[in-house]
């Protein structure tokens, strides 16, 4: 039952808070090396007080949705080109395997020196994470679709754009949710590492400032912040789009199906 889950996650959240309470005066350590709760809770309201913690969160949801939108549109089509053509895969499959290889925080030396610190080197960062996750698993999805649902729909006088509509597309589906649920955790990694390198504004620039300045409480206050975002986006948006998706095909049987 979800009030079951619900209950069992705000136990664990529960004895971590507990933990974290009692150990505070057993450590005896200063408030900017391992602050308290009440601590943490204070900065939580001052920020929140003056606009800053809100503005930080904006920036990050923005930056966060518009590199998952341009990565996943961009994704699907280099992807679904290159499955369906096989002299477009044998040109760009060697450059999309090199391209993988290197790891976002390569490029980004060279991102913040060609776009400078801000909203442009960030969005890159994320498009660069999340691309090849929806590459590769449309590519997987058109390739492991048995070649009788082609045949059986060209043998009907289907048009090359009719197959791939009605058949290519649908099939390949589950494919490309895993791949957009994927991308999506890749996708919040490359935003807060963007902006913490990169950034002027975010989860990320605010956890890194504050640790710089010793203001752990707001640091932490950043950092939960940045879990209870990935929650919100993770529960409220991608399950329920996975589920509204893939089940009417009968593909996906979820944990809860089996208790």
């Amino acid at each position: 039952m979800p009030s079951a889950r619900v209950l069992k996650g705000a136990l664990g959240i529960a004895i971590v808070f507990v933990v974290w309470w009692i150990s505070v005066p057993l450590v005896g350590l200063p408030d900017f090396f391992y602050p308290s709760p009440q601590a943490v809770w204070a900065a939580f309201v001052e920020m929140m007080e003056k606009g800053v913690l809100p503005s930080h969160i904006v920036d990050s949801l923005f930056r966060y949705t518009a590199g998952l939108f341009i990565a996943t549109s961009l994704g699907l089509i280099v992807g679904l080109t290159i499955a369906l053509s096989r002299s477009v895969a044998r040109a760009l499959e060697p450059l999309v395997n090199f391209l993988y290889a290197l790891i976002e925080i390569a490029w980004l030396p060279i991102l913040i020196l060609w776009f400078g610190f801000g909203l442009t080197t960030i969005l890159v960062t994320v498009v660069y994470v999340v691309i090849w996750p929806i590459i590769f698993n449309a590519i997987v999805g058109v390739r492991s679709l048995p070649i009788v649902y082609v045949n059986a729909a060209l043998s009907l006088g289907g048009s090359r754009w009719q197959v791939i509509r009605d058949v290519i597309l649908p099939g390949v589906l589950p494919h490309v949710l895993t791949g957009f649920r994927i991308a999506a955790g890749f996708a919040f990694r490359a935003l807060i590492l963007g902006e913490i390198l990169a950034g002027t504004s975010g989860l990320g620039y605010l956890i890194f400032e504050t640790a710089n300045n010793l203001q752990t409480d707001r640091t932490l206050v950043g950092m939960i912040c940045m879990g209870l975002m990935w929650l919100f986006v993770d529960n409220v948006y991608l399950k329920p789009f996975e589920e509204i998706t893939v089940r009417r095909w009968g593909v996906l049987l979820s944990a809860e199906d089996n208790d």
